[in-house]
Protein backbone atom coordinates (compact mmCIF):
# COMPACT_ATOMS: atom_id res chain seq x y z
CA UNK A 1 0.00 0.00 0.00
CA UNK A 2 0.90 3.17 -0.53
CA UNK A 3 3.79 5.59 1.70
CA UNK A 4 6.23 7.65 1.75
CA UNK A 5 9.62 7.09 1.33
CA UNK A 6 12.46 9.52 1.02
CA UNK A 7 14.15 9.54 -2.67
CA UNK A 8 17.14 11.69 -2.24
CA UNK A 9 17.83 15.50 -1.02
CA UNK A 10 16.73 16.85 -3.43
CA UNK A 11 13.42 15.63 -3.73
CA UNK A 12 12.81 14.34 -0.02
CA UNK A 13 9.73 12.30 0.64
CA UNK A 14 7.64 11.21 -2.48
CA UNK A 15 4.92 9.37 -2.24
CA UNK A 16 5.65 5.36 -3.39
CA UNK A 17 3.68 1.99 -3.66
CA UNK A 18 5.21 -0.19 -1.27
CA UNK A 19 4.57 -4.63 -1.53
CA UNK A 20 5.18 -6.76 1.18
CA UNK A 21 5.39 -10.43 0.06
CA UNK A 22 7.56 -13.41 -0.28
CA UNK A 23 9.30 -12.30 2.31
CA UNK A 24 10.30 -9.35 0.07
CA UNK A 25 9.64 -5.74 0.46
CA UNK A 26 9.60 -3.86 -2.57
CA UNK A 27 7.93 -0.55 -3.99
CA UNK A 28 7.21 0.69 -7.18
CA UNK A 29 6.43 4.60 -8.18
CA UNK A 30 2.98 4.03 -8.03
CA UNK A 31 0.05 1.32 -7.90
CA UNK A 32 -0.63 2.05 -11.89
CA UNK A 33 2.70 0.82 -12.59
CA UNK A 34 2.94 -2.70 -10.54
CA UNK A 35 3.16 -4.42 -13.97
CA UNK A 36 6.01 -2.46 -15.10
CA UNK A 37 7.99 -4.61 -12.31
CA UNK A 38 9.08 -2.78 -8.87
CA UNK A 39 12.10 0.30 -8.67
CA UNK A 40 13.69 -1.71 -5.97
CA UNK A 41 13.13 -4.79 -3.04
CA UNK A 42 15.15 -5.89 0.46
CA UNK A 43 15.29 -9.43 1.44
CA UNK A 44 13.29 -9.14 5.11
CA UNK A 45 15.46 -12.29 6.19
CA UNK A 46 18.39 -10.35 8.07
CA UNK A 47 16.45 -6.95 7.73
CA UNK A 48 16.36 -4.72 10.97
CA UNK A 49 13.15 -2.66 11.35
CA UNK A 50 13.72 0.25 13.29
CA UNK A 51 11.06 2.63 14.59
CA UNK A 52 11.96 6.56 14.62
CA UNK A 53 12.88 8.05 17.97
CA UNK A 54 10.88 10.90 17.63
CA UNK A 55 8.99 10.59 14.00
CA UNK A 56 5.94 8.93 15.23
CA UNK A 57 4.83 7.91 11.60
CA UNK A 58 8.36 7.41 10.61
CA UNK A 59 10.29 3.38 10.09
CA UNK A 60 13.69 2.75 8.61
CA UNK A 61 13.97 -0.70 6.72
CA UNK A 62 17.90 -1.52 6.75
CA UNK A 63 20.02 -4.25 5.41
CA UNK A 64 23.20 -4.44 5.76
CA UNK A 65 24.38 -0.79 3.82
CA UNK A 66 21.00 -0.60 1.97
CA UNK A 67 18.48 1.72 4.28
CA UNK A 68 15.10 2.20 3.03
CA UNK A 69 13.42 5.39 4.89
CA UNK A 70 9.45 4.84 5.03
CA UNK A 71 6.67 7.08 6.36
CA UNK A 72 3.52 5.97 7.30
CA UNK A 73 0.47 8.68 7.08
CA UNK A 74 0.02 8.22 10.91
CA UNK A 75 1.28 6.29 13.72
CA UNK A 76 -1.32 4.08 13.49
CA UNK A 77 -0.69 3.25 10.37
CA UNK A 78 3.16 2.49 11.19
CA UNK A 79 2.58 0.31 13.62
CA UNK A 80 0.36 -1.60 11.58
CA UNK A 81 3.29 -1.97 8.95
CA UNK A 82 5.77 -3.11 11.47
CA UNK A 83 3.17 -6.16 12.44
CA UNK A 84 2.68 -7.19 9.32
CA UNK A 85 6.52 -7.11 8.34
CA UNK A 86 7.51 -9.07 11.89
CA UNK A 87 4.69 -11.25 11.12
CA UNK A 88 5.46 -11.97 7.66
CA UNK A 89 9.01 -12.88 8.71
CA UNK A 90 7.52 -15.44 11.70
CA UNK A 91 5.85 -16.86 9.45
CA UNK A 92 8.41 -17.75 6.79
CA UNK A 93 10.89 -19.03 9.47
CA UNK A 94 12.30 -15.98 9.59
CA UNK A 95 13.17 -13.58 12.24
CA UNK A 96 14.94 -14.79 15.51
CA UNK A 97 18.02 -16.54 16.65
CA UNK A 98 16.76 -19.78 17.46
CA UNK A 99 14.77 -20.38 14.15
CA UNK A 100 17.87 -19.74 12.75
CA UNK A 101 19.80 -22.32 14.60
CA UNK A 102 17.16 -24.59 13.85
CA UNK A 103 17.70 -24.32 9.95
CA UNK A 104 20.79 -25.06 10.45
CA UNK A 105 20.69 -28.18 12.51
CA UNK A 106 17.98 -30.12 10.06
CA UNK A 107 20.72 -29.67 7.13
CA UNK A 108 23.64 -31.04 9.35
CA UNK A 109 21.20 -33.72 10.14
CA UNK A 110 20.45 -34.58 6.61
CA UNK A 111 24.20 -34.24 5.85
CA UNK A 112 24.84 -36.82 8.34
CA UNK A 113 22.45 -39.67 7.41
CA UNK A 114 23.48 -39.23 3.55
CA UNK A 115 26.07 -41.95 4.01
CA UNK A 116 29.55 -42.44 2.90
CA UNK A 117 28.79 -40.66 -0.51
CA UNK A 118 31.44 -38.63 -2.98
CA UNK A 119 29.69 -35.10 -1.21
CA UNK A 120 30.00 -36.20 2.50
CA UNK A 121 33.87 -37.88 2.05
CA UNK A 122 35.64 -35.60 0.82
CA UNK A 123 34.44 -32.90 3.35
CA UNK A 124 37.22 -35.06 5.12
CA UNK A 125 40.53 -33.73 4.40
CA UNK A 126 42.66 -36.35 6.26
CA UNK A 127 44.14 -38.85 3.67
CA UNK A 128 43.85 -41.81 5.78
CA UNK A 129 39.98 -41.76 6.59
CA UNK A 130 39.61 -41.65 2.76
CA UNK A 131 41.83 -44.41 2.13
CA UNK A 132 40.12 -46.20 4.83
CA UNK A 133 36.55 -45.75 3.27
CA UNK A 134 37.51 -46.76 -0.03
CA UNK A 135 38.66 -50.31 2.01
CA UNK A 136 34.98 -50.32 3.60
CA UNK A 137 33.91 -49.97 -0.13
CA UNK A 138 36.38 -53.05 -1.31
CA UNK A 139 35.01 -55.15 1.66
CA UNK A 140 31.39 -54.52 1.03
CA UNK A 141 31.88 -55.63 -2.30
CA UNK A 142 33.79 -58.32 -1.18
CA UNK A 143 31.19 -59.32 1.60
CA UNK A 144 28.39 -59.18 -1.19
CA UNK A 145 29.45 -61.83 -3.16
CA UNK A 146 30.43 -64.19 -0.33
CA UNK A 147 26.86 -63.75 0.70
CA UNK A 148 25.11 -64.88 -2.52
CA UNK A 149 28.10 -67.69 -2.92
CA UNK A 150 27.07 -68.74 0.38
CA UNK A 151 23.21 -68.68 -0.71
CA UNK A 152 23.41 -70.61 -3.83
CA UNK A 153 25.22 -73.49 -1.22
CA UNK A 154 22.75 -73.68 0.85
CA UNK A 155 20.01 -73.54 -1.65
CA UNK A 156 21.71 -76.26 -3.13
CA UNK A 157 21.98 -78.33 0.22
CA UNK A 158 18.06 -77.95 0.28
CA UNK A 159 17.47 -79.46 -3.05
CA UNK A 160 19.70 -82.06 -2.40
CA UNK A 161 17.92 -83.21 0.94
CA UNK A 162 15.08 -82.71 -0.20
CA UNK A 163 15.82 -85.85 -3.04
CA UNK A 164 17.10 -87.18 -0.69
CA UNK A 165 14.07 -88.01 1.52
CA UNK A 166 11.65 -88.78 -1.86
CA UNK A 167 14.58 -91.35 -2.89
CA UNK A 168 14.02 -93.03 0.81
CA UNK A 169 10.38 -93.01 1.24
CA UNK A 170 10.45 -94.83 -1.98
CA UNK A 171 12.50 -97.68 -0.96
CA UNK A 172 10.82 -97.89 2.46
CA UNK A 173 7.72 -98.44 0.53
CA UNK A 174 9.01 -101.28 -1.85
CA UNK A 175 9.96 -103.25 1.18
CA UNK A 176 7.83 -102.62 3.43
CA UNK A 177 6.83 -106.63 3.52
CA UNK A 178 10.35 -107.57 3.80
CA UNK A 179 11.95 -105.58 6.60
CA UNK A 180 15.66 -105.66 5.75
CA UNK A 181 18.39 -106.23 8.10
CA UNK A 182 19.84 -103.30 8.79
CA UNK A 183 23.33 -101.73 9.52
CA UNK A 184 23.08 -98.04 9.55
CA UNK A 185 26.44 -96.24 8.87
CA UNK A 186 24.77 -93.62 8.05
CA UNK A 187 25.61 -94.09 4.26
CA UNK A 188 24.69 -97.99 3.66
CA UNK A 189 21.78 -100.18 4.19
CA UNK A 190 22.24 -104.00 3.75
CA UNK A 191 19.10 -106.31 1.78
CA UNK A 192 18.50 -110.02 2.12
CA UNK A 193 21.49 -111.33 0.00
CA UNK A 194 24.10 -109.64 2.01
CA UNK A 195 24.96 -106.56 -0.74
CA UNK A 196 24.48 -102.97 0.25
CA UNK A 197 22.71 -99.73 -1.40
CA UNK A 198 23.65 -96.30 -0.58
CA UNK A 199 20.86 -94.55 -0.27
CA UNK A 200 22.89 -90.86 1.09
CA UNK A 201 25.17 -89.61 -1.04
CA UNK A 202 27.85 -88.09 1.11
CA UNK A 203 28.82 -84.80 0.73
CA UNK A 204 32.16 -84.36 -1.19
CA UNK A 205 34.98 -82.05 0.33
CA UNK A 206 34.01 -79.05 -2.42
CA UNK A 207 30.12 -79.42 -1.66
CA UNK A 208 27.22 -79.05 -4.11
CA UNK A 209 28.21 -77.75 -7.81
CA UNK A 210 32.09 -77.41 -6.53
CA UNK A 211 31.25 -74.78 -3.39
CA UNK A 212 34.52 -75.14 -0.78
CA UNK A 213 32.14 -74.44 2.34
CA UNK A 214 34.63 -74.03 4.30
CA UNK A 215 36.56 -72.14 2.56
CA UNK A 216 33.94 -69.45 1.96
CA UNK A 217 33.31 -69.43 5.50
CA UNK A 218 36.84 -68.73 6.54
CA UNK A 219 36.71 -66.12 3.76
CA UNK A 220 33.78 -64.77 5.14
CA UNK A 221 34.48 -64.16 8.59
CA UNK A 222 38.15 -62.67 7.63
CA UNK A 223 35.68 -60.10 5.50
CA UNK A 224 34.01 -59.33 8.67
CA UNK A 225 36.63 -59.22 10.93
CA UNK A 226 38.62 -56.28 8.31
CA UNK A 227 35.27 -54.43 8.04
CA UNK A 228 35.62 -54.54 11.99
CA UNK A 229 39.03 -53.50 12.27
CA UNK A 230 38.11 -50.54 9.36
CA UNK A 231 35.45 -48.90 10.97
CA UNK A 232 36.93 -49.15 14.38
CA UNK A 233 40.00 -47.22 12.69
CA UNK A 234 37.88 -44.83 11.15
CA UNK A 235 36.31 -44.28 14.52
CA UNK A 236 39.58 -43.35 16.02
CA UNK A 237 40.65 -41.24 12.83
CA UNK A 238 36.87 -39.05 13.15
CA UNK A 239 37.80 -38.86 16.94
CA UNK A 240 40.80 -37.45 16.31
CA UNK A 241 39.56 -35.24 13.72
CA UNK A 242 36.55 -34.33 15.76
CA UNK A 243 38.86 -32.38 18.62
CA UNK A 244 40.87 -31.17 15.83
CA UNK A 245 37.37 -29.36 14.48
CA UNK A 246 36.47 -28.67 17.71
CA UNK A 247 39.37 -26.70 17.92
CA UNK A 248 38.79 -24.85 14.60
CA UNK A 249 34.60 -24.54 15.18
CA UNK A 250 36.21 -22.87 18.97
CA UNK A 251 38.39 -20.57 17.16
CA UNK A 252 35.50 -19.65 14.64
CA UNK A 253 33.33 -19.01 17.32
CA UNK A 254 35.75 -16.53 19.20
CA UNK A 255 36.37 -14.67 15.71
CA UNK A 256 32.66 -14.33 15.43
CA UNK A 257 32.05 -13.14 18.50
CA UNK A 258 34.68 -10.56 18.08
CA UNK A 259 32.76 -9.55 14.72
CA UNK A 260 29.71 -9.22 15.96
CA UNK A 261 31.03 -7.22 18.69
CA UNK A 262 32.88 -5.01 16.20
CA UNK A 263 29.08 -4.76 14.21
CA UNK A 264 27.18 -3.58 16.99
CA UNK A 265 30.02 -1.15 18.21
CA UNK A 266 29.82 0.21 14.67
CA UNK A 267 26.21 -0.01 14.89
CA UNK A 268 26.21 2.18 18.13
CA UNK A 269 28.04 4.76 16.50
CA UNK A 270 25.94 4.37 13.58
CA UNK A 271 23.38 5.45 15.00
CA UNK A 272 24.52 8.16 16.57
CA UNK A 273 25.66 9.78 13.44
CA UNK A 274 22.84 10.00 10.97
CA UNK A 275 22.92 8.12 7.89
CA UNK A 276 24.46 9.75 4.80
CA UNK A 277 22.03 11.09 2.35
CA UNK A 278 19.26 9.78 4.75
CA UNK A 279 16.65 12.33 6.53
CA UNK A 280 18.11 12.73 9.58
CA UNK A 281 21.62 13.67 8.29
CA UNK A 282 22.40 16.69 10.04
CA UNK A 283 24.97 19.63 9.22
CA UNK A 284 28.45 19.82 10.64
CA UNK A 285 31.72 21.31 9.96
CA UNK A 286 32.59 17.51 9.08
CA UNK A 287 29.75 17.15 6.60
CA UNK A 288 30.58 14.98 4.06
CA UNK A 289 28.36 16.91 1.78
CA UNK A 290 30.00 19.52 -0.26
CA UNK A 291 29.11 23.02 -0.92
CA UNK A 292 27.38 22.24 -3.96
CA UNK A 293 25.21 19.24 -3.13
CA UNK A 294 24.14 21.63 0.28
CA UNK A 295 22.96 24.31 -2.04
CA UNK A 296 21.24 22.37 -3.75
CA UNK A 297 19.37 20.51 -1.10
CA UNK A 298 18.66 23.68 0.29
CA UNK A 299 17.29 25.41 -2.86
CA UNK A 300 15.09 22.39 -3.71
CA UNK A 301 13.73 22.56 -0.31
CA UNK A 302 12.77 26.41 -0.60
CA UNK A 303 11.76 25.83 -3.96
CA UNK A 304 9.34 23.20 -2.95
CA UNK A 305 8.20 25.53 0.56
CA UNK A 306 7.72 28.48 -2.25
CA UNK A 307 5.41 26.20 -4.32
CA UNK A 308 3.07 25.02 -1.20
CA UNK A 309 3.17 28.45 -0.15
CA UNK A 310 1.41 29.66 -3.60
CA UNK A 311 -0.79 26.57 -3.55
CA UNK A 312 -2.08 27.55 0.17
CA UNK A 313 -2.46 31.79 -0.86
CA UNK A 314 -6.06 31.60 -2.44
CA UNK A 315 -6.83 29.53 0.70
CA UNK A 316 -5.49 32.17 3.09
CA UNK A 317 -6.64 35.62 1.14
CA UNK A 318 -10.27 34.42 1.76
CA UNK A 319 -9.92 33.71 5.71
CA UNK A 320 -10.28 37.80 6.83
CA UNK A 321 -8.76 37.85 10.03
CA UNK A 322 -9.07 41.64 11.74
CA UNK A 323 -7.40 42.12 15.25
CA UNK A 324 -8.59 45.87 17.17
CA UNK A 325 -5.70 48.42 16.26
CA UNK A 326 -4.65 49.99 19.82
CA UNK A 327 -4.59 53.72 19.56
CA UNK A 328 -1.25 55.52 18.75
CA UNK A 329 -0.11 57.04 21.87
CA UNK A 330 0.03 53.47 23.27
CA UNK A 331 3.20 52.63 20.89
CA UNK A 332 4.66 56.26 22.30
CA UNK A 333 5.65 54.64 25.92
CA UNK A 334 8.33 53.20 26.93
CA UNK A 335 6.45 50.67 29.30
CA UNK A 336 6.81 49.51 32.54
CA UNK A 337 7.91 45.94 32.29
CA UNK A 338 11.19 44.20 33.12
CA UNK A 339 12.38 44.20 29.99
CA UNK A 340 11.33 48.12 29.40
CA UNK A 341 15.27 49.39 29.49
CA UNK A 342 16.22 46.86 26.94
CA UNK A 343 13.94 47.73 24.57
CA UNK A 344 14.87 51.54 24.95
CA UNK A 345 17.98 50.76 24.95
CA UNK A 346 17.44 48.68 21.33
CA UNK A 347 15.12 51.39 19.92
CA UNK A 348 17.27 54.26 20.34
CA UNK A 349 20.41 51.97 18.80
CA UNK A 350 18.27 51.64 15.86
CA UNK A 351 17.33 55.36 15.31
CA UNK A 352 21.01 55.72 15.36
CA UNK A 353 22.79 53.58 13.60
CA UNK A 354 20.90 52.14 11.67
CA UNK A 355 19.22 54.84 9.76
CA UNK A 356 22.59 55.82 8.54
CA UNK A 357 23.60 55.94 4.75
CA UNK A 358 25.13 53.08 3.36
CA UNK A 359 26.85 55.10 0.47
CA UNK A 360 30.15 56.33 2.13
CA UNK A 361 30.92 52.86 3.92
CA UNK A 362 33.05 50.40 1.71
CA UNK A 363 32.50 47.66 4.05
CA UNK A 364 28.72 47.32 2.93
CA UNK A 365 28.71 45.56 -0.31
CA UNK A 366 24.90 45.91 -2.60
CA UNK A 367 23.96 42.48 -3.42
CA UNK A 368 20.74 43.19 -4.58
CA UNK A 369 18.89 45.87 -6.35
CA UNK A 370 15.15 45.09 -7.70
CA UNK A 371 13.93 48.94 -8.21
CA UNK A 372 13.18 50.91 -5.67
CA UNK A 373 14.57 48.16 -3.42
CA UNK A 374 18.36 48.03 -2.73
CA UNK A 375 19.66 44.57 -0.17
CA UNK A 376 23.09 45.42 1.23
CA UNK A 377 25.73 43.24 3.48
CA UNK A 378 28.65 43.24 5.77
CA UNK A 379 30.54 39.96 5.23
CA UNK A 380 30.94 38.95 9.13
CA UNK A 381 32.58 35.47 10.14
CA UNK A 382 33.14 34.42 14.26
CA UNK A 383 34.17 30.62 15.03
CA UNK A 384 33.30 30.02 11.47
CA UNK A 385 29.83 30.51 11.80
CA UNK A 386 28.27 33.81 9.48
CA UNK A 387 27.11 36.54 11.21
CA UNK A 388 26.87 38.50 8.18
CA UNK A 389 24.72 42.07 9.43
CA UNK A 390 22.05 42.48 6.30
CA UNK A 391 20.26 46.13 5.95
CA UNK A 392 17.85 46.73 2.76
CA UNK A 393 15.91 49.89 1.64
CA UNK A 394 12.53 49.85 0.22
CA UNK A 395 9.69 52.51 -0.84
CA UNK A 396 6.13 51.29 -0.62
CA UNK A 397 3.18 53.42 -2.46
CA UNK A 398 -0.53 53.27 -0.75
CA UNK A 399 0.15 52.09 2.60
CA UNK A 400 1.53 54.20 5.86
CA UNK A 401 4.61 53.34 8.21
CA UNK A 402 2.18 52.76 11.27
CA UNK A 403 0.32 49.97 9.07
CA UNK A 404 3.27 48.48 7.85
CA UNK A 405 4.75 48.25 11.73
CA UNK A 406 1.25 46.69 13.04
CA UNK A 407 1.32 43.87 10.53
CA UNK A 408 4.78 43.16 11.00
CA UNK A 409 4.08 42.98 14.85
CA UNK A 410 0.43 41.79 15.09
CA UNK A 411 1.30 38.38 15.82
CA UNK A 412 -2.78 37.12 14.87
CA UNK A 413 -1.36 37.80 11.20
CA UNK A 414 1.64 36.27 11.35
CA UNK A 415 1.48 33.01 9.28
CA UNK A 416 -0.76 34.92 6.94
CA UNK A 417 2.49 36.25 5.33
CA UNK A 418 5.34 34.19 7.22
CA UNK A 419 6.29 31.09 5.32
CA UNK A 420 9.59 30.04 7.10
CA UNK A 421 7.26 29.52 10.56
CA UNK A 422 6.42 25.43 10.95
CA UNK A 423 4.69 27.01 14.46
CA UNK A 424 5.14 29.62 17.14
CA UNK A 425 3.07 31.08 20.27
CA UNK A 426 3.13 34.01 22.59
CA UNK A 427 4.90 32.94 25.77
CA UNK A 428 4.40 36.16 27.46
CA UNK A 429 2.48 39.34 27.38
CA UNK A 430 4.81 42.13 28.58
CA UNK A 431 2.38 45.75 27.68
CA UNK A 432 0.58 46.40 24.80
CA UNK A 433 3.34 46.92 22.77
CA UNK A 434 5.38 44.02 24.03
CA UNK A 435 5.56 40.25 23.87
CA UNK A 436 7.65 37.66 23.92
CA UNK A 437 7.33 34.84 21.13
CA UNK A 438 8.67 31.25 20.82
CA UNK A 439 8.62 30.26 17.10
CA UNK A 440 10.20 27.43 15.54
CA UNK A 441 10.98 27.18 11.95
CA UNK A 442 10.70 25.07 8.70
CA UNK A 443 13.38 22.70 9.03
CA UNK A 444 15.39 23.37 5.69
CA UNK A 445 17.60 20.05 4.60
CA UNK A 446 20.38 19.16 5.45
CA UNK A 447 20.52 22.22 7.94
CA UNK A 448 19.06 21.44 11.47
CA UNK A 449 16.22 22.56 12.16
CA UNK A 450 15.90 26.38 14.11
CA UNK A 451 14.01 27.93 16.82
CA UNK A 452 14.37 31.28 18.33
CA UNK A 453 12.64 33.10 21.79
CA UNK A 454 12.22 36.64 21.10
CA UNK A 455 11.14 39.63 22.67
CA UNK A 456 8.78 42.02 19.93
CA UNK A 457 8.13 45.69 20.72
CA UNK A 458 6.73 48.03 18.69
CA UNK A 459 7.17 51.87 19.55
CA UNK A 460 6.00 55.23 17.59
CA UNK A 461 9.17 57.71 17.82
CA UNK A 462 8.12 61.38 17.20
CA UNK A 463 9.83 63.67 14.80
CA UNK A 464 11.98 66.68 16.43
CA UNK A 465 10.60 69.34 14.25
CA UNK A 466 7.43 69.49 12.23
CA UNK A 467 9.11 69.20 8.70
CA UNK A 468 10.15 65.26 9.73
CA UNK A 469 8.17 62.50 9.19
CA UNK A 470 7.18 60.49 12.54
CA UNK A 471 8.45 56.97 12.75
CA UNK A 472 7.18 54.03 13.33
CA UNK A 473 9.53 50.59 14.27
CA UNK A 474 9.10 47.09 15.13
CA UNK A 475 12.51 45.44 16.94
CA UNK A 476 13.01 41.77 17.94
CA UNK A 477 15.53 40.60 19.69
CA UNK A 478 16.62 37.74 21.53
CA UNK A 479 16.01 37.08 25.10
CA UNK A 480 16.27 34.71 28.11
CA UNK A 481 13.22 33.12 29.29
CA UNK A 482 11.81 29.60 30.93
CA UNK A 483 10.59 28.55 28.16
CA UNK A 484 10.88 24.43 27.31
CA UNK A 485 13.51 24.01 24.51
CA UNK A 486 13.56 20.66 22.25
CA UNK A 487 15.74 19.12 19.78
CA UNK A 488 16.31 22.58 17.34
CA UNK A 489 19.38 24.65 17.45
CA UNK A 490 18.72 28.13 18.85
CA UNK A 491 19.07 31.33 16.53
CA UNK A 492 19.80 34.42 18.29
CA UNK A 493 18.16 37.47 15.96
CA UNK A 494 18.11 41.15 16.59
CA UNK A 495 15.67 42.38 13.64
CA UNK A 496 14.40 45.88 13.33
CA UNK A 497 11.50 47.24 10.83
CA UNK A 498 11.59 50.96 10.78
CA UNK A 499 9.13 52.60 8.63
CA UNK A 500 8.48 56.36 7.76
CA UNK A 501 5.17 57.98 5.84
CA UNK A 502 5.87 60.60 3.05
CA UNK A 503 2.67 62.47 2.34
CA UNK A 504 2.63 63.69 -1.32
CA UNK A 505 0.21 67.15 -0.80
CA UNK A 506 -2.82 66.28 -2.76
CA UNK A 507 -4.34 68.47 -5.77
CA UNK A 508 -6.88 71.26 -4.66
CA UNK A 509 -8.86 70.43 -1.77
CA UNK A 510 -8.79 66.65 -2.19
CA UNK A 511 -8.74 64.49 0.75
CA UNK A 512 -5.43 62.46 0.90
CA UNK A 513 -5.64 59.25 -0.34
CA UNK A 514 -3.64 56.33 -0.94
CA UNK A 515 -2.01 57.74 -3.74
CA UNK A 516 -0.64 60.36 -2.28
CA UNK A 517 0.92 57.95 0.53
CA UNK A 518 4.56 56.49 0.01
CA UNK A 519 6.56 54.94 3.05
CA UNK A 520 10.53 54.50 3.08
CA UNK A 521 11.54 51.10 4.51
CA UNK A 522 14.51 49.93 6.07
CA UNK A 523 14.84 46.56 7.31
CA UNK A 524 18.22 45.57 9.76
CA UNK A 525 18.42 42.15 10.58
CA UNK A 526 21.70 40.51 12.68
CA UNK A 527 20.98 36.59 12.78
CA UNK A 528 23.33 34.19 14.63
CA UNK A 529 22.38 30.78 13.50
CA UNK A 530 23.67 28.89 16.41
CA UNK A 531 25.06 26.43 14.39
CA UNK A 532 27.29 25.55 11.26
CA UNK A 533 26.59 25.91 7.66
CA UNK A 534 28.74 26.44 4.76
CA UNK A 535 28.94 30.08 4.63
CA UNK A 536 28.77 30.44 0.52
CA UNK A 537 25.04 28.42 1.28
CA UNK A 538 24.08 30.93 4.04
CA UNK A 539 24.81 34.25 1.94
CA UNK A 540 23.32 32.30 -0.96
CA UNK A 541 20.25 32.02 0.87
CA UNK A 542 19.78 35.44 2.62
CA UNK A 543 20.42 37.50 -1.24
CA UNK A 544 17.77 35.04 -2.56
CA UNK A 545 15.27 34.97 0.55
CA UNK A 546 15.35 38.69 2.08
CA UNK A 547 14.35 40.49 -1.58
CA UNK A 548 11.39 37.86 -1.55
CA UNK A 549 10.54 38.00 1.94
CA UNK A 550 9.86 42.09 1.11
CA UNK A 551 8.07 41.90 -1.68
CA UNK A 552 6.17 39.15 -0.29
CA UNK A 553 5.14 41.15 2.67
CA UNK A 554 5.07 44.51 1.45
CA UNK A 555 1.77 43.52 -1.37
CA UNK A 556 0.29 41.91 1.88
CA UNK A 557 -0.11 44.73 3.63
CA UNK A 558 -0.81 46.64 0.36
CA UNK A 559 -4.13 43.95 -0.23
CA UNK A 560 -4.91 44.26 3.71
CA UNK A 561 -5.07 48.21 3.29
CA UNK A 562 -6.55 48.72 -0.08
CA UNK A 563 -10.11 50.49 0.74
CA UNK A 564 -9.73 50.80 4.32
CA UNK A 565 -9.81 53.67 6.18
CA UNK A 566 -5.99 55.65 6.35
CA UNK A 567 -3.94 54.69 9.67
CA UNK A 568 -1.52 57.09 10.22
Amino acid sequence: MGVLSWTNYIHGWQDRWVVLKNNTLSYYKSQDEREFGCRGSLCLSKAVITPHEFDECRLDVSVNDSVWYLRATDPEHRHQWINSIELHRAESGYGSEPSLRRHGSMLSLTSATSGYSATSTSSFKGHSLREKLAEMETFRDILCRQVDTLQKYFDGCSDAVSKDELQRDKVVEDDEDDFPNTRSDGEFIHNNNGSKEKLFRSLSPKGINGIDFKGEAITFKATTAGILSTLSHCIDLMVKREDSWQKRLDKEAEKRRRIEEGYHSALSELKKKSHFGGPDYEEGPNSLINEDEFFDAVEAALDRQDKMEEQSHTEKSRIQRSSPVPPGDVYSTIGSHRFADKVEEMVQNHMTYSLQDMGGDANWQLVVEEGEMKVYRREVEENGIVLDPLKATHSVKGVTGHELCHYFWDTNVRNDWETTIENFNVVEMLSDNAVIVYQTHKRVWPASQRDVLYLSAMRKILANNENDPDTWLVCNFSVDHDNPTNRCVRAKINIAMICQTLVSPPEGDREISRDNLTCKITYVANVNPGGWAPASVLRAVAKREYPKFLKRFTSYVQEKTAGKPILF
